[in-house]
């Protein structure tokens, strides 16, 4: 784990030091010419491409963005954005020292890393209710080439909505693979959502959102900002779910039990960054709970 965690910190560094490099263009040209292309994880894109192809749009020097298929009203600065990929790469066929921050690290770059704002573009008339919003991002997918480890189990799910659907208009979302570009990490099927909709019908489960507002919207991911933007209260799941909610402000609690993001702290650093949001890791499900009778 040691030897990964160095060359973690030792890419990162290479990527900010490769930025000398576009000094002129960056800072003395200032005309657009900046392409920049991911195709790797959805986190990743989240908390390093996203912002930084912000920088460049804020800078004047976003010539082009190139990502996955559903991604372009994340990238909705850019002018000129493709949508190129149906997979995602968990690992890059080569490495690309690009982007200031490539990967994880204990220490990150903000010199060109511009919070983006999603929320304040985003938010709408169309997805409000009568009570407060609470959404319920979870997950379930191979990880790390095994078994599920971080993901919200159908009897701490029962607990939280008992608990709280009387306070708040709880919205669960666990997208799945026709919904979301995936990557090598399976989609797994919790086979939760038929017995949610049945001992819990007040929760409007996300998949009965997106059927009936599939022909107005532009994809899943356009609904999921629609309906983030209004919301100040999350419970995510390590990963990208976790990066999408930490983007909307307010309270985001993370369910994450493992991860490199452990190690580096990064729930105390680059995710509270995409958008001033207070982030409460919660290694355990009792943690969450403890979080939200504190907090919600």
């Amino acid at each position: 784990m040691h030897v990964i965690l160095r060359k973690y910190i030792r890419d990162n560094y290479y990527s900010r030091l490769n930025q000398l490099g576009f000094i002129g263009k960056d800072y003395f040209d200032k005309k657009k010419y900046k392409v920049i292309e991911f195709q790797q994880e959805f986190q990743q894109e989240l908390t390093f491409v996203l912002p930084f192809a912000y920088w460049h749009h804020l800078n004047g020097t976003l010539l082009k963005t190139i990502s996955c298929k559903n991604t372009k009203d994340l990238y909705f600065f850019s002018e000129n954005h493709e949508e190129k990929y149906d997979v995602r790469l968990w690992r890059p066929l080569s490495a690309s020292y690009d982007v200031p921050n490539m990967t994880h690290c204990n220490t990150f770059s903000f010199s060109k890393w511009a919070r983006v704002p999603l929320k304040e573009h985003y938010q709408n008339d169309r997805f409000r209710f009568d009570k407060p919003l609470l959404i319920i991002a979870n997950k379930y997918n191979i990880e790390w080439d095994g078994a599920p480890i971080n993901y919200l189990d159908y009897a701490t799910l029962n607990q939280i909505i008992t608990t709280y659907k009387d306070k708040y208009q709880i919205v669960y979302n666990r997208p799945s693979s026709g919904q979301i570009v995936e990557d090598n990490s399976e989609i797994l099927d919790l086979k939760e959502h038929a017995r949610m909709r049945q001992e819990h019908p007040e929760v409007i489960v996300m998949d009965d959102l997106y059927a009936q507002h599939k022909a107005t919207v532009n994809s899943f991911n356009h609904l999921q900002l629609l309906l983030y933007a209004n919301c100040s209260h999350f419970i995510s799941v390590h990963g990208g779910t976790a990066a999408l909610a930490s983007y909307f402000g307010g309270t985001n609690i993370i369910f994450s039990k493992r991860g490199v993001e452990h190690y580096f702290n990064e729930f105390s650093s680059i995710f509270p960054a995409l958008s001033g949001a207070r982030i409460l890791h919660a290694k355990t499900e009792k943690a969450v709970l403890r979080y939200l009778e504190e907090y919600y």
